[in-house]
């Protein structure tokens, strides 16, 4: 949805950001309108959050790639961005293999590492780099080297937009003062590459999948979860559940207060059973 705490409007030939909070709200008393239901992520519920506040009807329903709302178990999206980093990561294997080459692949998630670490875990990847856990360049390296020992001439590596090496920065393309958090994530792909190819002497390609993660058709598992929450809000409405959002728990859709739903960003814990099943099966995270 767009925001109403920090709309944008030309004046003078300048951009400027204003609060119209009051207006949608008058918008929103004139129309009569019963609730609203928002769709999104992170920021959305943010916005929900402050909207319900000034007394707004408002039910959400977390729909994100970035899968780091905590009140639930999964977005809706995510799962379909995953299909497409690991269809990409598979493609990559067969050229990759033959042409000796070492393949990066930057994926989304901002400042979360859940595409970057499913994606990467489904599509076979070799070395996963997270926002969550700073990677050490010699371990990079390392982890290449020892491929090579073993006649695995290539290496597929997956990285999360958001990854940044021990001791360094995220790597940002630029400011959008468009968005409520105006910082644009983008490069670290070809940073490693150039440093992977620098280090290592092996020839290396990078790939930007950038927003063909957010498009086409959706998954089987995203589609029957995101009815479920739609039909699970229509609920909540009837029975006038508002400042709640739909939330996946196990195999149920409950409702969880929009609040608790945005307290904290969930990002990746690297004790959680997927990391230590990576490196069970030998993908390092460049640590």
């Amino acid at each position: 949805m767009g925001d109403p705490f920090h709309w944008l409007e030309e004046k003078d030939g300048k951009i400027k950001t204003i609060d119209k909070s009051d207006a949608a709200l008058r918008n929103y008393k004139a129309w009569d309108i019963d609730v609203i239901i928002s769709i999104g992520g992170d920021g959305t519920m943010h916005i929900s959050n402050k909207l319900s506040k000034m007394g707004i009807n408002v039910i959400g329903v977390p729909k994100t790639i970035d899968n780091d709302l905590e009140a639930t178990d999964v977005t809706f999206g995510h799962d379909s961005a995953v299909y497409v980093v690991s269809m990409a990561l598979d493609r990559l294997h067969t050229t990759a293999s033959s042409h000796h080459r070492v393949m990066v692949v930057e994926v989304m998630g901002r400042y979360a590492g859940w595409i970057a670490l499913n994606g990467g875990i489904a599509g076979g990847a070799d070395i996963i780099l997270l926002p969550e856990k700073p990677f050490s360049w010699d371990k990079v390296y390392e982890k290449i080297h020892q491929r090579e020992l073993m006649g695995k001439k290539f290496s597929l590596v997956c990285v999360a937009e958001g990854a940044k090496p021990l001791g360094g920065e995220i790597v940002t393309k630029g400011m959008d003062t468009k968005r409520t958090d105006p910082l644009q994530l983008g490069g670290i792909g070809k940073l490693v590459a150039d440093e992977i190819e620098k280090n290592t002497g092996r020839e290396t390609r990078v790939i930007v999948l950038g927003h063909l993660q957010r498009g086409g058709s959706p998954t089987p598992f995203d589609r029957i979860l995101s009815t479920k929450c739609g039909a699970f809000a229509i609920s909540m409405a009837a029975k006038q559940k508002f400042g709640c959002m739909a939330a996946l728990k196990g195999t149920k859709i409950v409702d969880v207060k929009i609040e608790e739903a945005i307290e904290n960003q969930k990002l990746v814990n690297p004790e959680d059973q997927a990391v230590p099943a990576a490196k069970a099966v030998g993908i390092s995270f460049g640590e």
